[in-house]
């Protein structure tokens, strides 16, 4: 049991204790208690300390989790509520409080229709039926679709990261003529760019399978979980998007955006090592540190004629291939117009 889950428990046993109004209780009595809570809850003999026990009480008293209970002391050695109509259950809520949870109670309704989010209709309608959630129209927008192919495989892959199940993966890539099978180990779901992948080891390294190639999904369960005890943080520090490259270094890309775009790439950096390196009246020069990659090019090919990569070189050509191509593309176009 997690030990947020055993300091809950022993709060909730100290609370029946020190309003109960027909019994007294020594320190050493809230010590037995508390013990006791947590036997009957993990069926397990479970000791708590005398330092455990002065700490809840501590942080009972305190405004660390907005108790501040009013717990005394008599007759030297006694302890109880010095109100007897309090409890910790009875904490009342101010009105910024409630203005706050249903804020969010607003959010967590976009989410009531998506698929791995689906259990969690129930606990949405009983936050609104106990903080009197108005039907208000929500202020706060997230970027979703629900129609995305792939959506309904969320829930098995969720559950065997979760459950630490190795999977076999029927999969057919873009470029594949036919699909193939693949047995993973999954670590991490991410959301890129409003697709899903899903992170695995595969053949000792990792691989990110679009979910939307996906075709089928098996557990093999005969199959020990390799746990790779994924830090997905330090995994993407050092690209844009999905794509990890193992044999690829990271490299400084420089790129100068114009004077009427620069702000919108300096409020929303391309990536987090981003800085400035000058900056003039015909626009800014920045520098990032990454990996060349699918999705880099993709990211300032999106901003077309704003801005011009400066270097490594080979990211410079591999734009401009790709600008002069959409070029013909137009120009053929245009001659079939004309003809």
């Amino acid at each position: 049991m997690s030990s947020n889950k055993n300091a809950l428990i022993r709060y909730k046993t100290l609370d029946k204790c020190l309003k109960n109004k027909y019994r007294q209780y020594t320190l050493e009595d809230l010590i037995d208690e508390c013990s006791e809570a947590l036997f009957e809850f993990e069926g397990k003999e479970s000791f708590v300390s005398k330092r455990t026990v002065q700490l809840d009480l501590q942080n009972m008293r305190s405004e660390k989790f907005g108790y501040e209970a009013p717990i005394e002391v008599y007759d030297r050695k006694y302890y109880r509520y010095s109100d007897p109509e309090y409890s910790i259950h009875n904490i009342s809520v101010n009105e910024s409080d409630l203005k706050a949870m249903n804020n969010a109670v607003q959010i967590l309704k976009q989410f009531k229709d998506f698929s791995m989010f689906k259990d969690m209709n129930g606990v949405i309608q009983k936050l609104e039926d106990s903080i009197h959630s108005t039907n208000q129209k929500s202020i706060i927008h997230l970027d979703k679709n629900e129609r995305l192919k792939g959506l309904e495989h969320i829930d098995i892959l969720y559950e065997s990261i979760l459950n630490r199940n190795v999977l076999k993966i029927l999969y057919k890539s873009f470029k594949a003529k036919e699909s193939d099978s693949y047995i993973v180990h999954p670590q991490l779901l991410k959301e890129y760019n409003n697709r899903w992948f899903l992170i695995c080891w595969h053949k000792n390294k990792m691989y990110n399978l679009a979910l939307d190639r996906m075709e089928e999904i098996s557990i093999e369960a005969k199959i020990t979980y390799i746990d790779k005890e994924f830090d997905s943080d330090q995994y993407f520090k050092e690209v844009i998007g999905v794509t990890v490259s193992e044999n690829l270094r990271a490299q400084n890309v420089i790129f100068k955006i114009n004077s009427k775009h620069a702000p919108y790439v300096k409020t929303k950096p391309f990536h987090h090592s981003q800085e400035i390196i000058k900056e003039d009246e015909s626009g800014t020069t920045f520098k990032i540190y990454v990996q060349l990659n699918f999705e880099l090019e993709r990211m300032i090919l999106g901003l077309g004629e704003f801005i011009t990569v400066l270097k490594p070189n080979i990211l410079k050509k591999r734009i401009q291939a790709s600008l002069q191509e959409a070029f013909q593309n137009y120009q053929h176009l245009n001659e079939r117009e004309d003809a």
